[in-house]
């Protein structure tokens, strides 16, 4: 779906069949990256819906630990 409405992204947010286990965003509909947590004060989670999701999620992740090596080794 191009372009939902906020209404749209709030109905989305507010189902529970959205969230796997409670804590999983998964929602095929919904192409952001990074949709708001279930609380939305603690940040954003990945759509595991979504592949380009995931693979951003898995860049983060890389980037994060090359830092962190790089630091350790340096």
């Amino acid at each position: 779906m191009k372009n939902p409405s906020e209404e749209q992204l709030e109905q989305w947010h507010k189902d529970p069949n959205n969230w796997k286990l409670g804590l999983f965003y998964y929602n095929p509909d919904d192409e952001r990256l990074f949709p708001p947590k279930r609380m939305k004060w603690a940040g954003w989670t990945v759509n595991f819906a979504n592949p380009k999701s995931i693979v951003a999620f898995v860049v983060l992740v890389i980037v994060l630990l090359l830092f962190v090596y790089r630091k350790q080794v340096f």
